[in-house]
């Protein structure tokens, strides 16, 4: 084990970069600050003007509907009608840039950052994107909500929470879809229209391909369509029509759209029981052999490498087996791997990991508003913007193209002019990089023409871009 990278792997791979003095703090002790950090309950963000998803979909609901009846009424041209949608992205914006500016905030700010590193790691595995226009008032507020203050408990719970967040159910459709034989279709054929009703497979794929057992995990898609059948019903307050009722933005099972009996998924029979149906078939999921190895692979991707030692993922798949996906245990588990601490800079940083880092190691301020948000977009990582269900990919080969590096330089560039003569970047290089800091990197950082073009060095550094 390279015992003097200890304390820079423990920053920098498993928090979210040193801070200066930390790396002393930590000494030798990489595996104890660890564990500290998973001890006392997770932090609930506070910033004053961050709302419950329920009011924000609440809210955005009522303007669409409002639009809407203005639309029908006024019979406006389409151009008009899309200045009028409009109105509910001016909404939701101020909503996104408040939610993304109290996590990095927090990012940057914490004494904790193995939880925030978890945090941001399961928001990723349960990836919603503001791609879809209601979820830019939602993303941050699932995170708060359905992930956060579940990061340090069991997997089932967790699992529960996503999957019946409003921001999950909207991002996959499924307050859309209605069971075949269910009585809301049966009304609908009763008065002999047109039939529009069925089945949206989108939440029940993705929850097994992407969030539990993943994708050759020993699922069929007769598993996909039933499951599917089995959260109809699973659906949000507040609609119109057919979708009228309850409270308005929060979740709520429908009856009249569940696919009513009995359901096999993976083999087990579950008695129609409403929502309890949906439920434990989730916490089969939870329990399954093969989600175990498929969280414990990704999880050993993002700490340990990006083609993770086999060894490594069956210990983590037997912690999380044995203790009944006790996140807390697979942590520590996850600490405990020496193949975890033997490569110090296995890990290529992501755009949001290398912004973070720079962020913590430098000082820097983060400013309220859309200025501190906007290098995530510069480098290509913008903030709960993964593109799709599958979240943003956790291996080197995604990220270190030259395209990408140049821009980094570029922005490492400006923070260097930025910060002009306040910053000595060869005084705290070895603050930052710890034994990881090669004397190629001093050497340079020492013979830079201002202080200004030391902090671009520095950020530009091999060891500055990985962790």
């Amino acid at each position: 084990m390279l015992e003097p990278a200890t304390a820079a792997i423990a920053a920098n791979r498993f928090g979210l970069g040193a801070r200066p003095g930390e790396l002393a703090t930590i000494g030798a002790g990489g595996r104890d600050w660890l564990r500290a950090q998973l001890k006392a309950p997770p932090p609930l963000l506070g910033a004053a003007d961050l709302r419950p998803s329920q009011q924000t979909l609440a809210q955005a609901l009522q303007l669409r509907r409002e639009i809407q009846a203005q639309r029908k009424a006024a019979r406006v041209d389409p151009a008009a009608a899309d200045a009028q949608l409009q109105k509910i992205g001016q909404f939701l914006r101020p909503i996104y840039i408040s939610e993304a500016t109290a996590r990095l905030q927090q990012a940057v700010s914490t004494e904790r950052p193995l939880l925030e590193r978890l945090t941001q790691f399961w928001t990723n595995h349960f990836a919603v994107s503001v791609d879809k226009q209601l979820l830019a008032g939602l993303a941050g507020s699932f995170e708060r909500e359905a992930i956060r203050p579940h990061v340090f408990g069991r997997f089932n719970e967790l699992l529960l929470a996503v999957e019946t967040h409003p921001a999950m159910l909207l991002y996959l459709d499924n307050q859309l879809s209605v069971g075949p034989d269910s009585a809301a279709a049966r009304r609908i054929e009763s008065r002999q229209v047109e039939r529009k009703v069925g089945i949206n497979e989108n939440l029940a794929r993705e929850i097994l391909e992407l969030h539990t057992l993943g994708v050759g995990g020993g699922y069929t898609q007769t598993d996909v369509t039933t499951f599917a059948q089995v959260i109809t019903g699973w659906s949000i307050g507040g609609g119109q029509g057919r979708f009228a009722g309850g409270e308005p933005g929060k979740f709520l099972f429908r009856p009249e759209l569940h696919e009513p009996g009995s359901k096999v998924v993976l083999n087990t029979r579950y008695p129609d029981s409403g929502f309890g149906q949906g439920v434990a078939v989730l916490n089969d999921l939870a329990r399954h052999p093969s989600t175990a190895h498929f969280i414990a692979l990704k999880l050993a991707r993002h700490f340990i490498a990006d083609e993770p030692p086999p060894a490594a993922v069956s210990r983590l798949a037997g912690a999380f087996t044995a203790s009944e996906g006790d996140l807390p245990t697979v942590y520590r588990a996850l600490i405990e791997a020496r193949e975890a601490w033997l490569e110090p800079l296995a890990k290529y940083k992501t755009p949001s990991d290398y912004i973070i880092s720079a962020y913590r190691g430098l000082g820097l301020p983060v400013e309220a508003g859309h200025g501190a948000l906007v290098p995530f977009e510069l480098l290509g990582q913008r903030t709960w913007q993964p593109g799709s269900p599958a979240g943003w990919p956790d291996k080197s080969a995604d990220w270190d193209g030259a395209s990408a590096l140049m821009k980094r330089i570029e922005w490492a560039d400006a923070l260097g002019a930025r910060l002009g003569s306040r910053l000595d970047a060869l005084e705290r290089a070895p603050q930052l990089l710890g034994a990881n800091l090669s004397e190629a990197t001093r050497t340079a950082v020492a013979r830079a023409s201002s202080a200004a073009q030391a902090v671009t060095l520095l950020l530009a550094a091999p060891e500055f871009m990985r962790r």
